[in-house]
């Protein structure tokens, strides 16, 4: 009796809903029947969006119940509405990516449009709806003409086209072994090697960003620039990722290990000034850094960078070397080792996970920084990418949408594959130091 009520009311839920959708919020004098250029109306069609998720939930009960009916044909009495939730969870997860992720298929379809443009007047007729309404990106002659004019007049050298076609290479090898361990399993000889090649990869890439001088770019135009300012954008996150784990290393050591005055209203200190956004010190920053003649200088840059990760880097590091037992540096000292000593021959390689996941997490969150590499970095040969990309959409009508999408699909791209190829560091060090022995 309960469940016919509890169905009852939901019912009764989904009617008033309907109620008032057809006549609230979408009727016909609620909005203006003027339809943009370009544009498709279809009437009523959240409507048909609307039935067509109750298709696709009755097909996920309609596998319900046919799949636990051949369970019970074998002896196994399961309920059919454990497996239709799940089915709907999973539907409701599918759509949230496909929303999360659609804006990611808009770019890369920009970037392969050679008018440039991200919106145009005139209607596709296809005769199919989605495309006509431009849901599905339409591109009747795609090109790489947006790519090309991000390399243009770049001239390299033997040995940086020999530190290019070792990063191909790599990659390559590293997309093989992922595939090969996908279908024939997770194999230590596998692993082992794919990190080899991504971390032979890393090495060249970052190898041919330091070789690169602003000399080998002689396009014209600004978007010829984009390499440079990768190369800059590398620079400046490596430094910044370096000098944070050698700030934090010696920070999270004092803090975990010591004993002294003042160190619990430091660590509190740590956690406040965390509370207030980092745009509030911009003019701090500009100040010290014009006085000290470091403006449009990719040091006065990863100074301001550096500081940010002292308080958060810390307090990581600090739960870390608390979940290692301090007998094995016991252990040590009573052998004859100073407290240096231990620090820098037994902590230091136990924590190399950690000082990895700080690096990549100041590598990444400097990468995609804009706010103070604008405001510090004023020319355009000391540009990094971020500020770059902003110098594509600065003209009202002269907006060049195809590059800036083209730029952005590579610029994200190292992102990419760090998140890949160390993303066990991200989740352990996200979670280390949550034991303590």
């Amino acid at each position: 009796m309960r469940r016919l009520f509890y169905a009852l009311f939901a019912l009764l839920g989904l009617y008033g809903l309907y109620w008032y959708a057809a006549n609230r919020l979408f009727d016909e004098g609620s909005y203006q029947r003027r339809v943009a250029f370009g544009s498709v109306f279809v009437p009523y069609g959240w409507a048909y969006a609307l039935l067509g998720y109750l298709g696709l939930a009755l097909l996920v009960l309609l596998y319900s119940l046919l799949y636990t009916a051949f369970l019970r044909r074998k002896g196994r009495r399961l309920s059919p509405w454990p497996l239709f939730l799940q089915g709907l969870t999973h539907l409701f997860l599918w759509t949230v990516v496909l929303l999360a992720y659609y804006p990611v298929v808009q770019v890369v379809a920009a970037s392969f449009d050679p008018t440039n443009n991200l919106f145009s007047f005139r209607r596709p007729e296809t005769g199919f709806l989605l495309l006509d309404a431009k849901v599905i990106p339409y591109l009747p002659n795609p090109s790489l003409e947006n790519y090309a004019r991000l390399v243009e007049g770049v001239v390299l050298y033997p040995y940086q086209l020999l530190l290019l076609l070792v990063a191909g290479l790599s990659l390559l090898g590293v997309g093989a072994l992922a595939l090969l361990r996908r279908m024939v399993g997770d194999g230590e000889g596998l692993e082992r090697g794919q990190g080899r090649l991504f971390l032979l990869l890393a090495l060249s890439v970052f190898a041919l960003a330091l070789s690169l001088s602003p000399g080998q770019f002689t396009g014209q135009g600004t978007e010829t620039k984009f390499l440079l300012w990768v190369r800059n954008t590398f620079l400046i996150s490596g430094m910044t990722g370096l000098l944070a784990v050698l700030l934090t290393a010696t920070a999270g050591y004092a803090f975990a290990r010591f004993r002294f005055p003042g160190r619990y209203p430091l660590l509190l200190f740590f956690i406040f000034v965390q509370m207030f956004p980092g745009f509030l010190a911009l003019v701090a920053i500009y100040y010290l850094l014009s006085r000290l003649d470091l403006l449009n200088t990719f040091t006065g840059l990863v100074l301001a960078y550096s500081g940010g990760i002292i308080s958060f880097g810390t307090w990581v590091y600090k739960g870390y070397l608390e979940s290692i037992s301090p007998s094995l540096e016991e252990a040590a000292m009573v052998d004859g080792a100073t407290k240096w000593q231990v620090f820098t021959k037994i902590l230091l390689p136990l924590s190399a996970p950690m000082f990895v996941f700080i690096f990549l997490l100041q590598f990444v969150g400097t990468y995609s920084e804009f706010v103070l590499a604008n405001l510090v970095l004023t020319g355009v040969e000391s540009w990094n990418v971020g500020v770059g990309l902003r110098s594509f959409t600065t003209g009202q009508f002269q907006t060049k949408w195809g590059v800036f999408a083209a730029a952005s699909v590579l610029g994200s791209l190292p992102i990419l594959f760090l998140f890949y190829g160390f993303q066990q560091y991200f989740v352990s060090g996200y979670t280390a130091g949550a034991v303590k022995e």
